[in-house]
């Protein structure tokens, strides 16, 4: 059996969430696991899901309403013991300072690039592998 990675995905936009499911196809890059996707459109379930375990990567939606992916960061920074590691998207590239407060470790502009997120992505996921072995 082949090895998964469990992405979870935040957005109160179902297109938002799609992009990111398109963009990353079964796998983002040959060299890491095929994915699965955890979905979710409100913050507290995106703290329901880390509580739960077994998150490798969060992808979060900087544009999200009523909370944006950047206080989401922030907050389960904070609170989440061994928080996955965070690819947040952003509106405009000037926004990448914002990420770094948020304590991202990748930031892509929307909307959704698929080369450009794959990669991000990817990148994410193989640090979490090299930190897990």
């Amino acid at each position: 059996m082949q090895p998964t990675a469990t992405v979870l995905v935040y957005s109160d936009n179902s297109n938002t969430r799609e992009q990111v499911r398109l963009a990353t196809g079964r796998r983002p890059a040959p060299d890491v696991p095929v994915v699965q996707f955890v979905e979710c459109a409100t913050p507290a379930a995106v703290v329901r899901e880390l509580d739960k375990g077994g998150i490798d990567v969060c992808v979060l939606d900087g544009e999200a309403v009523p909370l944006g992916g950047m206080g989401v960061c922030r907050q389960i920074k904070d609170e989440v013991f061994n928080c996955p590691p965070v690819l947040l998207l952003i509106g405009r590239p000037q926004d990448a300072w914002l990420a770094t407060w948020s304590r991202a470790e990748a930031a892509v502009t929307l909307p959704v690039e698929p080369v450009e997120f794959a990669g991000a992505l990817a990148s994410l996921l193989r640090t979490k592998r090299l930190a897990s072995a």
